[in-house]
């Protein structure tokens, strides 16, 4: 079997993930005015800034296993560059693949059920929401980060 994944094809990704990176930024501006303006007509605007320290918080905490997480993702793919995969290798590579689809897809699944069982108040939305955003804003630039120390580390493959 070839090689499943070229330089080529982690660039491409990098790419997606930056322009998505724009629109999500686009949207938690777009969400932080409307919870802002939400909060002021209830007569609760000096709870916006609270929100936005305790999603900064929470990010904190988030950071380090995200990291973790995105620079074992752009490990696994780029080790993949120019090898040739007999069929247990493949097999360990695709569960490998699978376990972080299922994490990615757990963590996007608590997100929403979190957001659909909190109470309808504004500031805990605000900061459920602007949580969600920013981890997948992480994700998306510590995978991004990590491709482009490991192209770094190996110019030979890249």
């Amino acid at each position: 079997m070839t090689g499943t994944l070229d330089f080529k094809k982690i660039n491409k990704t990098m790419k997606i993930f930056a322009a998505v990176q724009f629109g999500l930024v686009a949207l938690l501006v777009f969400t932080a005015v409307n919870f802002q303006e939400k909060l002021r007509m209830l007569g609760r605007g000096q709870q916006f800034m609270g929100a936005v320290t305790a999603t900064f918080v929470i990010q904190l905490a988030l950071f380090y296993p995200i990291f973790k997480f995105a620079a074992k993702e752009a490990d696994r793919d780029f080790s993949l560059i120019g090898r040739t995969l007999d069929k247990e290798e493949m097999k360990a590579f695709s569960k490998r693949k699978r376990w972080a689809d299922i994490i990615k897809m757990s963590t996007f699944g608590f997100f929403v059920i979190f957001m659909l069982a909190a109470p309808g108040d504004p500031l805990v939305l605000s900061v459920i929401f602007y949580s969600f955003i920013l981890t997948i804003l992480t994700y998306l630039q510590c995978y991004n980060f990590a491709a482009k120390k490991l192209r770094k580390e190996n110019p030979d493959k890249a």
